[in-house]
This record gives structure tokens, C-alpha cells and sequence, in this order.
């Protein structure tokens, strides 16, 4: 298999992974196998483009922020942090096993660290990179810039869409970098990776 030593990476940091050639197969898998709980959603492309909290809301109870802005959306990404399952996406990931993420609010990493009995992370593998260093270049310099453009932000990566010039501008959306060395302790996590491109 093509990403059989991403996949032994992160299995030896403690994750389930499941993998899949498309995002058609992956949601199917996941409707299949969420029944019954609260789902909590991070803001993500890669999510949205899946329509998985459409799909999840037959027959469970979702809360996902992403269609909210302002008091409205710190209220319900609030509410996604008491949920019984989280589903996030990555900014980037390592072939040795570490994911990466960059916030602006803080809502997809807080969810992703505690507090879930079950957690997710769903994307793409145009998210693959070869080491650590090059998995936070992605994030910083690639995901975040057009992250920042699709949420139509004000901050010179947005308007050049080329890297991060370490701004600050008050709509700066990369206030934390958070790297998972391991899965968290006390918590399920499974990663879904698709064959596909997806997401920022």
C-alpha cells in the first residue's frame, strides 16, 4: 500500500486508522459506525465538502458551528466540546505519525485534546507530508493562508494566498500550533484517511 508507513506510524502512536480510496466510501463507513451518540464538528473544509453532519444528523444529535459567526458560533463550539464524539480534520500530517493543526479560536484543537469519548480526524492524503518539519511548513505556509482566504479574513496570507508573514492582524487565524505526538490518554481516536484531495 502506497501509505503503508504513514499508516504504521500513526497505529504505533496508538490510533485506529481506517483507510479509504474516497471521501463516498469513508462517510458511508462513518454513518455506519456513528449511531446513536452526540456529534461535535471543528471547523473544516474537508467536512463540509463530505456532508458529514447532514449525514449524521439522521440518527444522531449533531452540533456543528460552521454555518455561525461571532457570539453565535463561540456559543455553539462551545457545545461541541461536551459532545460524546468529535470529528476535526488536519492541517497536515507527518509519515512519522504526528498530526498537525493551526487555530485562530481554538474550537478544533480544544476538541480534538479532551473531553470526547470517541474522536476523529478525517482527511485527505494532500495532507501527507515526509517528516515533522515539513508537516508544520504545510500547515503554516499552505493551510493556513487558504483557510484564511476561504473564511474571507484580513490578513496578508489571505490577500496573497502565497505563506505566513507571522502577521498581526487582529483576524489572524494562527494563534496555536498544536502537534499530536501520541493520541491523547483516556480517549478513542480513529483516523480516516481518503484518497483524495481534500480540504485546505
Amino acid at each position: 500500500m502506497k501509505y503503508k508507513k504513514l499508516i504504521q506510524a500513526l497505529e504505533h502512536n496508538g490510533y485506529k486508522v481506517s483507510f479509504f480510496e474516497t471521501s463516498v466510501i469513508a462517510a458511508s463507513y462513518i454513518v455506519e459506525n456513528v449511531r446513536g451518540v452526540t456529534v461535535g464538528f471543528g471547523d473544516s473544509a474537508t467536512l463540509a465538502s463530505m456532508n458529514l453532519a447532514e449525514l449524521l444528523s439522521n440518527n444522531n444529535s449533531v452540533v456543528d458551528p460552521s454555518n455561525y459567526s461571532g457570539s453565535e458560533f463561540n456559543e455553539i463550539a462551545k457545545k461541541t466540546l461536551t459532545t460524546d464524539t468529535f470529528f476535526t480534520s488536519v492541517n497536515a500530517v507527518a509519515e512519522t505519525g504526528e498530526l498537525v493543526n493551526i487555530d485562530g479560536t481554538g474550537n478544533r484543537v480544544a476538541g480534538s485534546l479532551f473531553g470526547h469519548k470517541k474522536i476523529f480526524f478525517v482527511f485527505g492524503t494532500n495532507k501527507v507530508e515526509p517528516t515533522l518539519e515539513k508537516a508544520i511548513w504545510r500547515a503554516r505556509n499552505i493551510a493556513a493562508p487558504q483557510n484564511a482566504k476561504r473564511l474571507g479574513y484580513n490578513t496578508p496570507c489571505a490577500a496573497k494566498e502565497d505563506h505566513c508573514y507571522n502577521c498581526t492582524s487582529p483576524e489572524r487565524i494562527c494563534n496555536t500550533l498544536n502537534i499530536h505526538l501520541k493520541k491523547m490518554k483516556g480517549v478513542e481516536a480513529e483516523i480516516i484517511i481518503i484518497d483524495e484531495f481534500l480540504g485546505m
